[in-house]
């Protein structure tokens, strides 16, 4: 058990070039199989910020608005993919479920902060996590979120550092309308199986179920009950859909 006389063992060590450049060697492995990821690193549109730890809200206060300002900025210029990666320098040893607990615990902070400033949910996905259209919602737009970790059991997931990912729903969508997404995410199974040896059994496609079962990449059974309610779920037209 940590001393806790000295002040030192309270605290994780944060060197944001230190995160930032593990995230960058990550996701530009050859093998890394997201194609969007590595498109937005190359273009500069990857934007990471450091943050203390994943078990604490020390940080929250700082995620959010990081998460209102790249809403703005996306409403103002709409092209390309781009995400907002959240690399906390610790805890480094955490399980699956402890990655899943943490990181539902600082989205469920997150969301409160969003409702308490009054804004509204994005209108065109669900708040509700047991709706196949569910989608979290930051400054207005619907985001979905892609957990990395050292404790990952897909090599995909397994980072470093442990990291949220967050991407825009809405630039998704005009994939679909584009007629690129589809291809996008075959490459991005095959490749998926060329790393892992098989297809990640936790993916399917918005609309098709629940999302939220994605996010932590911790494999789930039917069962499963995602710890999330956004404090606006009562005032969403689709929570029952």
């Amino acid at each position: 058990m940590q001393s806790y006389s000295d002040p030192s063992s309270l605290f994780i060590s944060v060197d944001p070039a230190k995160l930032e450049r593990a995230l960058r060697d990550h996701v530009d492995a050859p093998d890394f199989p997201c194609v969007g990821a590595k498109s937005a690193m190359a273009r500069g549109t990857l934007k990471m910020v450091s943050a203390w730890s994943m078990t604490s809200a020390w940080d929250d206060m700082r995620i959010h608005h990081e998460l209102l300002e790249w809403s703005e900025r996306y409403r103002s210029d709409p092209d390309g993919l781009r995400s907002l990666a959240v690399v906390f320098s610790g805890p480094n040893d955490l399980s699956e479920e402890e990655f899943e607990a943490a990181m539902w615990e600082r989205l469920q902070s997150l969301a409160h902060k969003d409702a308490w400033l009054g804004q509204p949910y994005d209108p065109r996905v669900s708040a509700s996590p047991d709706s196949p259209h569910f989608s979290l919602s930051f400054g207005k737009e619907a985001y979905f979120v892609v957990g990395l970790h050292p404790g990952a059991s897909r090599p995909a997931r397994r980072t470093v550092y442990p990291t949220m990912v967050f991407n825009l729903h809405d630039q998704f969508e005009k994939l679909r309308e584009q007629g690129q997404y589809e291809r996008m995410r075959e490459r991005i199974l095959a490749r998926d199986v060329d790393l892992c040896g098989s297809i990640n059994p936790m993916l399917a496609r918005h609309g098709d179920g629940s999302e939220a079962r994605q996010y932590s990449g911790r494999p789930v059974d039917q069962d499963w009950k995602c710890p999330f309610k956004d404090p606006r779920t009562n005032d969403d037209p689709n929570s029952a859909a």
